[in-house]
């Protein structure tokens, strides 16, 4: 099948299959005499693999290791098992700075009059330096290491 019909079976974009070839993470495709890629079911199941790895959150270099536990029928299952566990680690920090800077916005919307005066805590928040009101959050946790892990 050509990288079209790759990417409908396995619900990989061309671009990200492209991607994760010329990075190595997925074993390039065959060749046909024109050199147009021509991928197999092997080559799908592992795009398979890839995307659900990727709709879990785990990182490039995550899944990386994980398709070599995969391809090593030798592997150990603790070596897989870590690399979940971590990444559940991250997963929980992130949910708990995602939890901390929904408390702190909605203390600050509770406390915007929202009319038509320009009076306005968010702003006034926003704009000081410090931490946010309640100590829910620090400043540097809601405008930036907060914003970025969501990206």
């Amino acid at each position: 099948m050509n990288i079209g019909e790759a990417s409908a079976a396995s619900g990989v974009s061309s671009k990200m299959i492209r991607y994760y070839e010329d990075i190595g993470l997925l074993r390039p495709a065959a060749r046909n005499a024109a050199g147009y890629r021509v991928y197999s079911q092997t080559n799908v199941h592992e795009l398979n693999f890839v995307r659900r790895a990727r709709d879990l959150g785990f990182t490039i270099e995550q899944i990386a290791e994980l398709v070599g536990l995969w391809r090593d029928s030798g592997r150990a299952s603790a070596d897989v098992k870590r690399i979940a566990v971590e990444h559940i680690q991250v997963l929980e920090t992130k949910l708990t700075e995602i939890q901390e800077m929904t408390a702190a916005l909605k203390h600050l919307v509770s406390h915007c009059h929202g009319n038509h005066r320009p009076d306005c805590p968010i702003i006034e928040e926003l704009a000081a330096s410090g931490t946010v009101s309640r100590g829910v959050a620090s400043r540097s946790s809601l405008l930036g290491k907060g914003f970025k892990n969501l990206r």
